[in-house]
């Protein structure tokens, strides 16, 4: 099977924990150790997320007296997707896969007059409390917002329209690489009208990416991986259960809490439409299971076609 995966920030580093090079790294290896499998086993793509990350190197690159104006997110988001892709190439070698591994800096063309940049949503860097998210937005003009019982920056999120290294990367896949690519989104990119690109301050979903991603090299599966077991229904209430199943018609009437299960139910939604195959959403640690239907939220065109294609799957074995 091909196989796309979008990893969750959850992978490298969870609420609360400190941003050292030795926490995260503790993540990507075990997240490599669950992924090894799966390596070996299918073609595999990997795009992960990068919030803490670029949200650290913004506020270092606000505050370096030495520098004229800070960074771009773009410039941030393609450092980290250096950094992290380098752990996380080196850690799936550790984990024992055997195939070529590479990870690509990735650069994701957006719509410069996409409404995202009117309406900044996506969280990026560390909470604070109210009072000093105010200070800081007003020292830096960020835009903020609560993130549960903390304040964190937002910033513009606009929708993918296309993978600059979308033929390089499907190349690859082709070839038996194991890729890391889309990393945080990808490098937020627009092109004029000679098809000249450069950067713009955004940062893409990742979720949405591995979307596109898997839509354009033909994958067989979207898993989204993250911190929680399942989509959930009536989630924050006592009647909170996870659904195992949900079809296409369904979403439709459901809501889902925005800054967080929303985006990965889209990108479900996305590949799905596109694809007419599984998209999952669940724990990193049961990556085999999401992948045979045993576990996690499947999301299907419809529940007969998933079953078939999970017998099949199972059957492979």
């Amino acid at each position: 099977m091909r196989i796309v995966v979008a990893l969750g920030g959850n992978a490298l580093l969870r609420r609360g924990e400190r941003l050292d090079a030795s926490v995260q790294l503790g993540h990507i290896q075990a997240a490599a150790g669950v992924l090894a499998p799966l390596a070996d086993a299918h073609d595999l793509l990997i795009c992960h997320g990068n919030g803490p990350q670029v949200g650290m190197l913004a506020v270092e690159s606000e505050n370096d007296p030495d520098l004229t104006r800070s960074y771009p997110l773009d410039d941030l988001v393609a450092e980290t997707q250096g950094m992290i892709g380098y752990w996380l190439t080196q850690s799936l070698r550790n984990a024992g896969v055997h195939k070529p591994i590479l990870s690509v800096i990735t650069q994701t063309q957006v719509d410069p007059t996409d409404s995202a940049f009117r309406a900044p949503t996506k969280f990026v860097g560390p909470g604070y409390s109210a009072a000093r998210a105010q200070e800081l937005a007003q020292r830096h003009g960020w835009s903020i917002r609560a993130d549960g019982g903390r304040w964190r920056r937002v910033v513009a999120s606009p929708d993918p329209r296309r993978i600059i290294e979308q033929d390089s990367i499907a190349y690859l896949v082709d070839s038996g690489t194991v890729v890391i690519c889309g990393g945080g989104g990808g490098a937020p990119v627009t092109a004029d009208a000679e098809g000249r690109l450069g950067g713009i301050d955004a940062v893409v979903d990742k979720d949405y990416v591995a979307a596109l991603l898997g839509i354009a090299v033909h994958a067989d599966r979207l898993l989204v991986l993250t911190d929680v077991s399942a989509v959930m229904r009536d989630f924050g209430t006592p009647q909170a259960a996870p659904l195992a199943h949900l079809e296409l018609e369904e979403l439709a009437t459901m809501q889902f809490p925005a800054g967080s299960m929303q985006p990965k139910i889209e990108a479900c939604r996305r590949f799905v439409s596109a694809t007419g195959h599984p998209a999952v959403i669940g724990a990193l640690t049961d990556a085999p299971a999401l992948l045979a239907g045993t576990a996690g939220t499947t999301i299907s065109a419809v529940k007969a076609r998933m079953a078939q294609e999970v017998s099949a799957v199972t059957g492979s074995r």
